[in-house]
């Protein structure tokens, strides 16, 4: 990803109402749409990483997701992400993922079962709820709403890095190039010391 503008130059991500008002949408969904876009907002996964989530991946303790990294080159490299308590519950709640953990064969299954094609119609049929156009109105654009709500924050950029999976840290720095109320708050921070 070279920045967080399209070629005619409108934001890739969401603003904060912007995912306020999905998150809003989805919650008025089935629970499974709706832990399925909370684990995408909350998590800054890929699409494809949080349908591959099993139960065993879900650290109810820890209040984590354990997202094996797609991307790479290689099987078997996970990367732990913190979730939200209320997240923790709702996957409690909808999915019985403490039980299905002591299970050696429904702890391996997936949380969602529906293929990538229905799972990003779920995610758009939300954002077109929420009003949401655009080049930002996809699972890319959540992903990359995460990371910017993350530094901007104060989260450490290579705690950053680490949630989202990037090998090299300047991928992670596109995000510190945020446009709109995102670059109004940050300049915010600046015009308080005059």
């Amino acid at each position: 990803m070279s920045n967080l503008y399209d070629n005619n130059g409108n934001r890739k991500y969401l603003t904060v109402q912007e995912r306020t008002a999905f998150l809003d949408v989805a919650r008025n969904m089935s629970q499974e749409v709706y832990t399925f876009c909370a684990v995408l907002a909350y998590s800054g996964a890929r699409l494809s990483e949080v349908l591959a989530l099993t139960h065993e991946q879900i650290d109810l303790n820890a209040r984590l997701v354990i997202i094996e990294c797609l991307k790479k080159r290689r099987p078997n490299v996970y990367r732990a992400v913190p979730i939200p308590q209320a997240l923790v519950s709702g996957l409690e709640a909808v999915h019985g993922v403490s039980a299905a953990r002591k299970d050696p064969v429904r702890s391996r299954e997936r949380l969602w079962n529906c293929c990538r094609t229905t799972a990003w119609n779920r995610v758009k049929c939300c954002m077109d709820k929420a009003n949401i156009s655009g080049t930002q109105a996809s699972p890319k654009g959540l992903r990359h709403s995460f990371a910017i709500a993350a530094l901007q924050s104060g989260v450490p950029i290579n705690f950053v890095r680490k949630w989202l999976g990037h090998a090299r840290l300047s991928t992670t720095e596109v995000y510190t190039n945020a446009v709109g109320d995102e670059e109004q708050t940050i300049a915010s921070r600046l015009w308080g010391t005059f």
